[in-house]
């Protein structure tokens, strides 16, 4: 049966599993993602973090909802989870939200990101979402208010977890990615051309590539590999 949003049921719940089934071995999988992080947080400053993909369905927003999950679960530590898709939205849709506002009203200055913020409280995050599609989504996530409204978060979080567009076909990712302090890249197993990985990489500041997350590796869970 479909969801909002034209997702499966098993598909819907893969996206929020570590808040659903913390002991499942996807969810383990993703607390162990959290640990590699918080080791490479150690050596340089890594307080935000963007989650790309090359292509739509290789599972970025299923990779930023969980590790926005488990983070909190973790030590005490402030989380915000932010959808920086202006074109298409899918974490308030994931998380079951429905917000009156949301980063758009905030970057044209309707809003504040108080008015924005829906908390999750269990486990325990913040999250950004997206409500309006605006006209001029690039103009947008371009604009000197998103860089403002990204240190303002930073400046209230310990981790910040950025939800982006496909990279390719369009300069979103790479513009959000240009003011995160890494980021990781998922790819779908089987599903994501290896030529596409490429093209992404080639977008981006590679110094700032945490490593590669693959999705749906037998279903078994993420794996990935950061330098």
């Amino acid at each position: 049966a479909p969801v909002p949003g034209g997702e499966s049921y098993a598909e819907y719940n893969k996206c929020r599993i570590a808040m659903l089934r913390p002991e499942s071995y996807a969810a383990e999988q993703f607390r162990t993602l959290r640990t590699r992080i918080d080791t490479l947080a150690s050596q340089r400053p890594l307080k935000s973090i963007a989650i790309m993909s090359p292509n739509a369905n290789d599972g970025k927003t299923t990779a930023a909802v969980n590790l926005a999950a488990v983070t909190a679960m973790g030590m005490d530590q402030r989380v915000a989870l932010v959808d920086c898709n202006l074109r298409d939205p899918s974490v308030a849709r994931v998380l079951g939200l429905e917000p009156e506002t949301g980063l758009a009203e905030v970057l044209v200055g309707e809003a504040t990101i108080e008015d924005a913020l829906l908390r999750i409280e269990d486990p325990g995050f913040d999250v950004i979402p997206v409500r309006a599609i605006p006209a001029n989504p690039f103009e947008l996530i371009g604009s000197e208010a998103m860089r403002h409204f990204m240190e303002s978060v930073i400046q209230r979080y310990d981790r910040v977890f950025v939800d982006t567009p496909a990279a390719l076909g369009l300069p979103d990712a790479r513009a959000i990615c240009e003011i995160c302090d890494g980021m990781l890249v998922v790819v779908r197993a089987g599903g994501t051309p290896v030529e596409d990985v490429q093209f992404s990489l080639d977008l981006v500041d590679r110094r700032r590539v945490l490593g590669v997350v693959l999705n749906d590796d037998d279903s078994s869970g993420p794996v990935a590999e950061l330098v």
